[in-house]
């Protein structure tokens, strides 16, 4: 698993939110907000994809939150807002390269999330609400 092997935690989604993505969204490594329950929001980078250099057979949507958490989210709920795209899913030919690279995605992420267009998105009332049911952003409702 990601978060043994390259030691950037991730928090996964489930099964059936990875496969109601709608079709526009591609594989590949994207950036933005992310919150967990009632806390505050933060910078995210995450993978869509199969995870090429370790062989995944299915989908999985990986997302690292920019911030030290001094226990594990397990069982909490997370709510994200894409704001952008970093490149595509890729294999790699040794963990190094992919650690080199995922290092690479926290500081473009972290670049683009500095800029104002995108800071928007952090107070957006996405992230206000308590109630999952009025959480449609973009046509897309989260389950």
């Amino acid at each position: 698993m990601v978060i043994e092997t390259v030691r950037e935690p991730t928090a996964n989604f489930p099964d059936e939110v990875v496969n109601d993505l709608p079709e526009e969204i591609n594989t590949g490594v994207y950036y933005g907000w992310a919150k967990l329950d009632n806390g505050p929001v933060h910078k995210m980078v995450m993978s869509i994809g199969w995870n090429p250099y370790f062989r995944n057979v299915k989908k999985s949507m990986e997302t690292h939150i920019l911030n030290e958490f001094g226990t594990d989210f397990y069982g909490s709920e997370l709510r994200i807002c894409i704001t952008g795209y970093i490149r595509p899913e890729m294999d790699f030919r040794t963990l190094d390269d992919l650690i080199s690279t995922i290092k690479i995605d926290i500081a473009t992420a972290n670049a683009q999330l500095e800029k104002a267009e995108m800071k928007k998105f952090k107070d957006h009332s996405f992230f206000q609400s308590e109630s999952k049911e009025d959480k449609t952003v973009n046509g897309f409702k989260p389950h």
